[in-house]
């Protein structure tokens, strides 16, 4: 069964991330009835701190060495790539925070860009990828309009750094979709919320 696994990266199910990923999700389920929705809530989900065994197994790793003492842990950061790695389409919907993204999904990041597990290095080629590329879409949601990279000069850095580091692991298929303004007067709320409503149906439909 093919399978679309949503990385939920909001602590507030009412958010407007999250909005926006329910309203995705339901226009997919009416055109991929017969798809596996696997949602990871990554405040619900058990990540292990990046430190201790998987912190020693990547420099084992890294180094070519042996790291059967360290196996265990390891394991926890395996089973979370391949969870990514058998997804055939991946939806992420994150708020922005302080212009960039929640620490939770940074450390899911962490744990799961691993040598030998997402990417590889050869000497005389550089970093190598080691998934394969999938239709992805980004939703981030901001109190403020990024919609076109910077509001006010401050500059939205979620953007760029997802786009790189899904790069990095092989993820090139990948689409963003901004939700703002979510604070301020509610008329320009109200219109950003719909076009980007409109824009999630579409994409759905076609995904």
């Amino acid at each position: 069964m093919p399978k679309l696994l949503h990385l939920s990266c909001s602590p507030r199910p009412d958010s407007e991330s999250s909005a926006g990923a329910r309203i995705f999700i339901d226009g997919f389920r009416q055109v991929h009835p017969d798809w596996d929705i696997d949602i990871m809530d990554l405040w619900r989900e058990r990540m292990p701190e990046f430190a201790g065994p998987i912190l020693e197994a990547k420099y084992a790793r890294m180094n070519g060495q042996g790291f059967d003492d360290q196996r265990a842990g390891f394991a926890e950061a395996e089973s979370m790539a391949l969870r990514l790695s058998l997804a055939d389409r991946v939806l992420i919907s994150t708020p922005m925070w302080n212009f960039g993204i929640p620490y939770k999904l940074k450390q899911f990041v962490d744990i799961i860009v691993q040598p030998g597990l997402t990417f590889r290095f050869n000497p005389s080629q550089g970093y190598i990828p080691l998934l394969k590329d999938r239709p992805t879409l980004v939703i981030i949601a901001s109190g403020s309009d990024f919609s076109t990279g910077m509001n006010r000069g401050r500059i939205d850095m979620a953007t760029p750094y997802l786009r790189e580091i899904l790069r990095f692991i092989g993820i090139n298929d990948v689409r963003f979709v901004a939700i703002g303004p979510t604070t301020g007067p509610r008329q320009p709320i109200e219109a950003a919320r719909g076009r980007t409503s409109k824009r999630l149906v579409a994409m759905a439909a076609s995904f």
